[in-house]
């Protein structure tokens, strides 16, 4: 298991927290936006009422995608209190300082990153 020094670990809790509220912001404007594209208009033809089903379903499907970064980063921020950040989830094998230093909510290591994503 890696251990950081008390400074690292409050600056990756920061950065950390920082993306987390980005992320929110997003989330926020992303359902914002889904929330005023929801109505149909009594004038549509199909093809207007096509386009707009299409809309939606992209506006939800990156409302999900935002969702589960947040869910990502509360994960890291959770394992960083802990003292289990900078370890595989799913095996328990260090993730290299490389990979954490430029993805900080990681919690897979490539191997089982890469596994999971073969299975989908």
């Amino acid at each position: 298991m890696l251990v950081y020094p008390e400074t690292r670990t409050e600056d990756i809790r920061t950065a950390l927290r920082s993306r987390h509220e980005e992320l929110e912001a997003e989330y926020a404007a992303a359902v914002a936006e889904m929330t005023l594209a929801g109505a149909a208009d009594s004038g549509d033809d199909v093809a207007d009422l096509g386009t707009k089903a299409f809309n939606r379903e992209q506006e939800f499907a990156l409302a999900v995608s935002i969702r589960n970064r947040m869910d990502q980063v509360e994960r890291a921020l959770e394992r960083l209190a802990d003292g289990r950040y900078g370890t595989c989830e799913t095996c328990g094998d260090e993730i290299p300082v490389a990979r954490l230093a430029a993805f900080p909510s990681v919690t897979l290591c490539v191997g089982c990153k890469s596994r999971s994503e073969s299975r989908h």
